[in-house]
C-alpha cells in the first residue's frame, strides 16, 4: 500500500488528467517531480500503474484496482476535515467548478473573482468543458449542469432559470433586411452548435425551429456569439451574454422565447462538508443574482 496520502493525491491527479502536465498544474509540481514520484510509487508498490505513450498517461489493471482504494481514501479524507475551521468566516483551499461554456464564459468570471475578493485564502478553479463532468471520479468539487442528472450517488440543486433568443449583429441585419418571420430564417445563415457535439438535450435549440443546418458551427456558445457578432448569421444567444456582445440584438422575440435551467451538481459524500456547501449556498446566490442583472441589461 502507498506510504502516505500525498502519494495517493499525486497518483489521482495522474489518473484523472492522464498526463503528467495537466497532472503537475493540478498538484501544483513540475511534470519531472511528479514523474519521479509515480515511479518511487510504482517501485514501493511493485507494480505498474500506468501505460506511458505520446498519447499520456493510461491506467493498467493494477491501476484501476488503485484508483478505486485512492478514491475511497479520498472521500475519508474529505470526510474527516469536513468541518474543521467551520466555524471561520473565511473561505479556504482550492474549489474547483465544471461548468458549461456559457456560465464559465458569462457568469462564473466575475462572480468567482467577487468571492475570491470576499475570502482571500480561497483558490477557484473554473473549468469549462462542452460536457457532463464526472463527479464520482472528482474531476471536479462541484458542476454546473444545464439539465438535473437523473442517475448517480449525486445531490441537485436549482440554481436560476435563464432566457435566450434569437439574435443578430445590427450590420447583418442591415445587409440582409429585417427578419419577420420563423419561416423567414430559412433564407439566412445560422449559427449554431455543431450537431454531433451537442451533449445535452437541453442545447438542442435549432431542432425545434426546424433549423437543424447550420452554416457556422462551434461546440462553444462564446464562439458562436462572437460570429454572430462578427455578422456571421443568425443564432441562439443567451439573454446574460448580450451585454458582452454590444451590436447584437434579440429578433422574433414574440415568435421564439426559450427558458432553460441552471443545476448545481454535487457528490453525495460531500453533503457534511461544511466548506463546499458554503461555498456552493454563495456560489448559487451570486450566480443567480449575476443573471437577473444580466437579463436585466439585455
Amino acid at each position: 500500500m502507498a506510504h502516505n496520502w500525498d502519494d495517493l493525491r499525486l497518483f489521482l491527479a495522474v489518473a484523472r488528467e492522464q498526463s503528467l502536465s495537466g497532472a503537475g498544474k493540478l498538484v501544483r509540481l513540475d511534470p519531472a517531480t511528479l514523474g519521479r514520484r509515480v515511479a518511487r510509487l510504482e517501485k514501493a508498490l511493485e507494480v505498474v500503474l500506468f501505460v506511458k505513450s505520446p498519447q499520456g498517461y493510461a491506467l493498467t489493471e493494477a491501476g484501476a484496482q488503485l484508483l478505486e482504494r485512492a478514491e475511497l481514501a479520498e472521500q475519508a479524507m474529505r470526510k474527516a476535515t469536513a468541518d474543521v475551521g467551520g466555524q471561520s468566516d473565511q473561505l479556504t483551499g482550492q474549489i474547483r467548478i465544471g461548468a458549461p461554456d456559457g456560465s464559465a464564459n458569462f457568469l462564473l468570471p466575475q462572480v468567482c473573482a467577487r468571492i475570491a475578493g470576499d475570502h482571500p485564502g480561497l483558490d477557484i478553479q473554473i473549468v469549462a468543458l462542452p460536457r457532463v463532468f464526472n463527479l464520482s471520479r472528482r474531476e471536479a468539487d462541484m458542476a454546473i449542469a444545464v439539465s438535473a442528472p437523473e442517475a448517480g450517488r449525486l445531490t441537485v440543486q436549482k440554481i436560476s432559470d435563464y432566457h435566450l433568443h434569437l439574435a443578430a449583429s445590427g450590420a447583418y441585419l442591415a445587409a440582409h433586411g429585417p427578419i419577420e418571420s420563423i419561416a423567414a430564417l430559412k433564407e439566412h445563415r445560422i449559427v449554431g452548435y455543431i450537431a454531433d457535439m451537442i451533449f445535452d438535450r437541453e442545447l438542442d435549440y435549432l431542432a425545434d425551429l426546424g433549423l437543424g443546418q447550420v452554416a457556422l458551427g462551434s461546440n462553444s456558445v462564446s464562439v458562436q456569439g462572437h460570429m454572430i457578432q462578427q455578422g456571421g448569421g443568425v443564432g441562439v444567444v443567451h439573454d446574460f451574454a448580450l451585454p458582452f456582445l454590444p451590436g447584437v440584438q434579440r429578433i422574433l422575440t414574440r415568435e421564439v422565447s426559450l427558458k432553460r435551467a441552471f443545476y448545481l451538481i454535487r457528490h453525495v459524500d460531500d453533503q457534511k462538508n461544511h466548506r463546499l456547501s458554503r461555498f456552493a449556498d454563495i456560489l448559487s446566490s451570486a450566480l443567480r443574482n449575476e443573471v437577473l442583472l444580466l437579463e436585466a441589461k439585455a
